[in-house]
C-alpha cells in the first residue's frame, strides 16, 4: 500500500457511529479498511491518526471559487477547512457559456465576489473551455459547475427585463444543454439579481426541462429570503416539479424582520412537497448574516440594461431619488422585499482602494460621520466603486439557523465569497463551525450525523457513487481531525483566521494539508456530469 492511516476512529459518512480502524491508500483510492483485532495491512508509509477522526473529505455545495481556484493555488481558505470538493457557477453568475461583451458585464456585476477577471487571463468561452482551463492549470480542491442561468440569459437576451421570445429561450435551451453535456451538474438561478431576476417560471421551468433531461439538478437562489420568503420557496418547488427535475435549495435560510421562527413553516413546506414525491435537497451555512454586494440591493428595474445603465441611473438625482424610495420605503426586490436597514448593512470589501476606510463599517455609521443621509454614502459608494462593493447583511435568526440544518435533506454550502478586505467568516470557517461549534459544543447534531450532512449527502446529490464515505474503492478524499478541538478560527473580527484541529487533508491520497501545513500539492480535478463529453 501507499499509505495507512493507522487507528483513527472511522466516521464513514454513512452517519452510523464511529469505529477504529486502519485504512489504507494505493493509488489515489481507499484499499482496505481493517477494523482493530485484524491483521494490519502495511505500507510505504504508517500515518499513527491515534486521537483522530477520520472521514470523507467535506463537499461544499454553494461556493464562489470561480475565480480564486485560478487566482490563488493554495487555496488555503478552503483545504484548511477539509473542503475537497467544491461546487461552483452559483446563483445564476458565472463567467461561462459567455462571449466577449457578456464576459464584460458578468465582471463587472460580479466583481465584489470574485474580485477583476482582468488577472485571470481568461481564454474560454463555454462551459467545457472552463473546465478544462481548471484541469489545465491544476486546482487545489475538486470543482464542479453549475451553468449560470442568468449569465446565459445575459448572453442571449441581454440584461431587459422582459420575457424571452420563443427564439431566444431555444437558444438559452441550447446553451443550457451544451453546458450540461460539457459538463456541469445542473443550472443555478439567482432570482434576486439581474438579469436572471427577469426571467418568469415558464421560462424557468422550460430550462428546468432541459436540466432534467440530462440527469442534473436545478440550483436556484429564489425571490426572496425575506418578505415573500415562503411564496418564494414554493414558487421554486413547483417550477421544478412541473419540469421534473431534481431540486436544490441555496443557502437555505429564513432571514429578515418577520421571518424570526418560521423555519418549521418551510421544513412544512419541504416536507409536504417530499411525501409526495419531489427530489429536493438543501445547503445552508451556520451563521446567521448574510454576505452579497451592495448593488444587489437594487430594485429590479434599477439593473435593466447592465451595470452601465445601473450607474448612468444612480448619477441622475431624479433616478436616484426613485432608487432610494423603492429600497428605503417601499422595500425593493433586490432587498427580498424589505425596507432596507442600513444599520444592518456593514462594507467588507471595496475594489477602490481609496474607498477602504468603509470596510468594517456600517453604511450608517459612515453616513453619520459624515452628517449625511445613508443613501447619499451609500450612492457615493456605488458609484465610486463602480459597483464592486461587497457588504455583510446582519439579518439572520440562531433559531431558523439551527431548526434547517437538523432536516434529513440538508448539507453544508459555505457561500464563501473570498474577495474583499473583510470577508464574511463563513468563507474560512463553515466546516469547522459545523462540527465545533454546532455538533461538539451545542450537540444540534451528533458528529457522525454532521459529518454525513457534509460529505454522503452532498455526494449523492450530484451523483458520485465513489465519493463521500469512507469505503473500499472510493477515492482518498479524506480529513483527519481532533473531535475535542476543531473549530473554525475565523471570526467577524479576523475572518481569514485558519481552523484549529485539522491536521490532515487528502485528495486523491495525497497531502494537501499535513501536520497543519498547506503543502504544494494540486491534486483537484474537475468533477463532470457522468455521460458528459
Amino acid at each position: 500500500m501507499d499509505l495507512v492511516i493507522r487507528g483513527a476512529a472511522v466516521i464513514d459518512g454513512t452517519g452510523t457511529p464511529a469505529y477504529r480502524a486502519d485504512v489504507a491508500l494505493t493509488d489515489g483510492r481507499i484499499a482496505t479498511i481493517t477494523r482493530e483485532g485484524d491483521r494490519r495491512p502495511t505500507a510505504h508509509r504508517v500515518l499513527d491518526a491515534h486521537g483522530l477522526a477520520l472521514s470523507p473529505g467535506f463537499i461544499d455545495m454553494h461556493a464562489h471559487s470561480d475565480l480564486a481556484l485560478l487566482r490563488d493555488p493554495a487555496h488555503e481558505a478552503k483545504v484548511a477547512q477539509g473542503v475537497t470538493l467544491e461546487v461552483l457557477g452559483q446563483d445564476g453568475l458565472s463567467y461561462a457559456p459567455a462571449d466577449a461583451r457578456t464576459l464584460a458585464e458578468v465582471n463587472t456585476a460580479i466583481g465584489g465576489w470574485n474580485g477583476d477577471a482582468g488577472d485571470i487571463g481568461v481564454d474560454w468561452r463555454t462551459v467545457g473551455g472552463y473546465l478544462d482551463r481548471l484541469d489545465r492549470q491544476g486546482i487545489a480542491v475538486n470543482a464542479a459547475y453549475l451553468v449560470p442561468q442568468g449569465t446565459v440569459r445575459a448572453l442571449v437576451v441581454g440584461w431587459e427585463r422582459r420575457p424571452a421570445t420563443d427564439e431566444e429561450l431555444a437558444r438559452m435551451k441550447r446553451l443550457v444543454a451544451e453546458g450540461l453535456e460539457q459538463g456541469a451538474v445542473g443550472m443555478s438561478s439567482g432570482l434576486t439579481y439581474a438579469p436572471g431576476m427577469y426571467a418568469d417560471d415558464a421560462e424557468l421551468t422550460e430550462l428546468c426541462r432541459v436540466v432534467a433531461a440530462h440527469g442534473g439538478y436545478y440550483c436556484p437562489h429564489h425571490r426572496s429570503y425575506g418578505a415573500g420568503a415562503l411564496a418564494a420557496y414554493a414558487e421554486v418547488i413547483a417550477v421544478a416539479r412541473e419540469a421534473g427535475c431534481a431540486l436544490h435549495l441555496a443557502h437555505a435560510v429564513l432571514n429578515f424582520r418577520g421571518n424570526e421562527g418560521r423555519a418549521p413553516e418551510l421544513l412544512a413546506l419541504l416536507d409536504s412537497a417530499l411525501a409526495a414525491g419531489a427530489d429536493i435537497t438543501l445547503d445552508s451555512y451556520p451563521y446567521t448574516p448574510g454576505c452579497t454586494t451592495l448593488a444587489a440591493m437594487l430594485p429590479g428595474w434599477a439593473s435593466e440594461g447592465g451595470p452601465a445603465a445601473v450607474l448612468a441611473r444612480l448619477r441622475d438625482d431624479a433616478t436616484a431619488e426613485r432608487v432610494r424610495h423603492a429600497m428605503e420605503e417601499e422595500g425593493a426586490d433586490g432587498c427580498h422585499g424589505v425596507p432596507i436597514d442600513w444599520e444592518a448593512i456593514e462594507v467588507s470589501g471595496v475594489g477602490e482602494p481609496s474607498l477602504a476606510s468603509h470596510v468594517g463599517r456600517t453604511v450608517a455609521a459612515t453616513a453619520r460621520e459624515r452628517g449625511e443621509r445613508p443613501w447619499a454614502t451609500a450612492r457615493r459608494l456605488l458609484l465610486d466603486d463602480r459597483l464592486g462593493t461587497t457588504i455583510l447583511q446582519h439579518v439572520g435568526h440562531e433559531e431558523n439557523v439551527v431548526a434547517i440544518m437538523r432536516h434529513a435533506v440538508h448539507t453544508g454550502g459555505s457561500d464563501g465569497i473570498l474577495h474583499g478586505a473583510k470577508p464574511h467568516p463563513r468563507a474560512y470557517g463553515t466546516f469547522p463551525h459545523y462540527l465545533g461549534r454546532y455538533a461538539r459544543e451545542l450537540g444540534v447534531l451528533p458528529l457522525e450525523e454532521c459529518v454525513a450532512h457534509l460529505t454522503s449527502r452532498p455526494a449523492r446529490r450530484l451523483g458520485l457513487s465513489d465519493r463521500g464515505l469512507v469505503r473500499p474503492g472510493h477515492v482518498a478524499d479524506l480529513v483527519l481531525f481532533d473531535p475535542d478541538s476543531i473549530a473554525a478560527g475565523s471570526t467577524f473580527e479576523a475572518p481569514r483566521a485558519l481552523p484549529t484541529g485539522i491536521p490532515y487533508v487528502l485528495i486523491a491520497g495525497r497531502f494537501a494539508m499535513e501536520d497543519g501545513r498547506r503543502t504544494d500539492v494540486l491534486a483537484g480535478r474537475t468533477i463532470r456530469r457522468a455521460g458528459s463529453a
